[in-house]
């Protein structure tokens, strides 16, 4: 099968447990653009944050927001912001419970609490500064992606409560607030028919429990050595651990790179 576009999910794939991307991910990915074979990030952070990761590699095209706000060459081609009814009724049961969250549009983000310990340790955990605290940030913006600060046990509160919103925990302390159904295999969907692309033509890595629907949608999903066990059982093969040259390994087992 002769592949078109590879796309990389950023944390634990693109960059190891340092946060930084390996130096045979970097050649792997520059062998890619030589031989014309588009490269793309799919990552649940936000534009803002994954644009360092972006530069490394002079990337010009990301699914952002696990599928919510998705940009090729510098062009806006899907987005799908949360509503504000949801949003009104999940800040209103969060502050009920006492459990903060961090709101994000497609150029900034801000909590609903002060320097809260829950979202420091997240933020600082993805080597990213911890937002400053705007409580009313979400009321007439489009907000694509909340964070919520909350134990596993107490998922119930929320999961199931509301029909238009789906949770992913990202974190032992954090879900991800989406879209209903909405998942990086939706904005790779958008981009490629935006592209004339189809799931066929494209390759994806992955290793968290957002990757899930991305890498059964695609051609051909490769999960990371370190991918969380339940991910690999949706890919179509797993590579070697990001640490080990999994990107490049996993390039080289279906003929991309040498």
């Amino acid at each position: 099968m002769s592949y078109k576009i590879v796309f990389f999910d950023i944390d634990g794939t693109l960059l190891n447990k340092e946060n930084r991307i390996p130096a045979d991910t970097k050649e792997a990915v520059r062998c890619l653009k030589e031989q014309g074979i588009q490269v793309a990030i799919a990552t649940g952070r936000s534009p803002y944050h994954l644009a360092p990761i972006a530069s490394e590699l002079e990337i010009d095209t990301y699914v952002s927001f696990n599928g919510s706000y998705v940009v090729c060459k510098g062009e806006v081609v899907y987005a799908n912001c949360l509503r504000q009814e949801s949003l009104s009724r999940l800040e209103k049961t969060a502050k009920e419970h006492g459990h903060p969250l961090v709101y994000l549009s497609e150029s900034e983000c801000y909590a609903n609490s002060e320097q809260h310990p829950l979202v420091i340790e997240s933020f600082h955990y993805l080597s990213l500064d911890p937002p400053d605290c705007q409580a009313d940030f979400w009321q007439g913006r489009s907000i694509y992606q909340a964070f919520l600060y909350c134990q596993e046990h107490e998922e119930s509160k929320y999961v199931g409560m509301f029909p238009d919103v789906s949770f992913i925990r990202w974190y032992p302390y954090a879900l991800d607030v989406l879209p209903a159904q909405g998942s990086k295999a939706k904005g790779i969907e958008a981009l490629l028919d935006h592209l004339g692309l189809s799931a066929a033509d494209a390759v994806a890595f992955g290793d968290g429990l957002n990757d899930r629907e991305m890498l059964n949608f695609v051609g051909m999903g490769i999960a990371m050595g370190n991918a969380h066990e339940e991910v690999k059982s949706f890919a179509d093969m797993t590579t070697r651990h990001v640490n080990n040259g999994g990107i490049s390994y996993g390039l080289q087992k279906i003929g991309l790179i040498r």
